[in-house]
């Protein structure tokens, strides 16, 4: 196949049909995000009296997500992205039908296996729209998934916690099925991306593009330790915030959880257009702002310092996201998309999971600081080795 069939005419891709794919993302997500956080008031019906599974079964769809992402990254390559994009979303529903039904432990852990096995829905929104667009205007789309996801991380658990009063969080999951259903619908409608093939003995690469400015390996390695130094300082953020301001009420705990995910929903754009043509330097700071933040959540002791340093983290993580979308759109060039976003979900999901086990065993032997201040460690070594110029040719290649 010639380097002329890879640069075919693709299906036009409108802004109406990224703001469609970002919103089904959003809607889907509702109960993939906002349930978890009850699941210490889901297990005693379930017959988990101290919720001790909790810790657990918080992770089970992550694990099973990960192991999974590529396989169905490369099986959109090859049957349509469409196809497996609609397949995740009516795996999500399937599987939140199950767990809102499910009448005991067993059958509820089940529920969550095949949530992570049969759901997907963001790596498969990510291989979809990279069928579609490429470069800035593939970076750009990237950029509004994550402020989906975020906007989804922020309003899904108090949507959640106001319907709890009607109806138990347990069953919540089926009210919520509905969700991935209408998402399902709507994505009926979109046109399906041409395919991009290429032949096993053709370069990744067209000979007359110039190299991506990272390797595929550097890109995920970024992902990786991205994820895993912000998502450590997520599950006992309402510890530590307890631990030093002795009081503070749940709304407001809250809302300093969400803050730097707001951050993202009000900055990612403006992020994006200045950081777009240098996304090293960007995610180069802001692995030094997540640093930072990190750190300074280990010395704060008063309301205005706290709020301070998640605006400092909220800074680092939008640097951090938006740049790594622009380098993945770069990645993505010439490549299937599936299976790259697929892969690329993997390493996301898998540093998730590394988080969650990190901060259980620190904060347990050294407290609620532990986890901040760990990924405050591995933040600032990921800055330095960004940074240093001896690295630069390993990292461009």
């Amino acid at each position: 196949m010639s380097a002329e069939t890879l640069r075919m005419p693709r299906p036009a891709f409108g802004r109406g049909h990224v703001h469609a794919v970002a919103g089904c993302y959003f809607v889907a997500s509702f109960a993939a995000l906002g349930l978890p956080p009850y699941l210490t008031e889901i297990l005693p019906e379930l017959g988990d009296r101290a919720a001790r599974w909790a810790g657990v079964l918080y992770v089970v769809p992550t694990v099973f997500g990960a192991i999974t992402a590529p396989l169905w990254g490369r099986l959109a390559d090859r049957y349509g992205r469409k196809r497996l994009l609609l397949r995740a979303q009516l795996g999500l529903a399937v599987a939140f039908l199950m767990a809102g039904w499910a009448d005991s432990l067993a059958t509820f852990t089940l529920a969550l296996v095949l949530q992570g096995i049969l759901g997907g829905t963001f790596a498969a929104s990510n291989g979809y729209l990279g069928a579609g667009l490429e470069g800035p205007s593939l970076s750009k789309a990237l950029t509004l998934m994550q402020g989906s996801a975020r906007a989804a991380l922020v309003v899904a658990p108090i949507v959640v916690g106001a319907l709890s009063g009607w109806l138990s969080p347990h069953r919540q999951y089926a009210l919520l099925a509905v969700l991935p259903l209408t998402a399902a619908l709507l994505l009926a409608a979109l046109p399906e991306p041409g395919p991009v093939r290429r032949e096993k003995s053709e370069p990744a690469v067209a000979a007359d593009q110039p190299p991506p400015v990272m390797s595929l390996k550097a890109l995920y390695a970024l992902e990786f330790t991205f994820v895993f130094s912000t998502v450590i300082s997520f599950p006992y953020l309402i510890a530590l915030v307890d631990d030093r301001l002795p009081g503070t009420s749940p709304t407001l705990s809250g809302l300093l959880f969400a803050l730097p995910h707001l951050c993202y929903l009000v900055a990612a754009l403006t992020v994006h257009s200045a950081f777009r043509d240098r996304p090293r330097a960007g995610i180069a700071l802001g692995f030094v702002l997540i640093a930072l933040g990190l750190a300074g959540h280990g010395a704060v002791d008063s309301l205005p310092a706290l709020i301070a340093v998640r605006l400092l983290l909220g800074a680092g993580l939008t640097l951090g996201l938006v740049c790594l979308q622009v380098l993945a759109a770069e990645c993505a060039k010439g490549r299937a998309p599936g299976g790259m976003f697929g892969s690329l979900e993997f390493f996301s999901k898998a540093g998730a999971v590394a988080a969650g086990l990190a901060a259980a065993a620190g904060s347990a032997r050294f407290g609620p600081a532990a986890p901040v201040l760990t990924g405050a460690a591995v933040a600032a070594v990921i800055a330095v080795a960004t940074l240093l110029p001896t690295l630069t040719p390993r990292w461009s290649r």
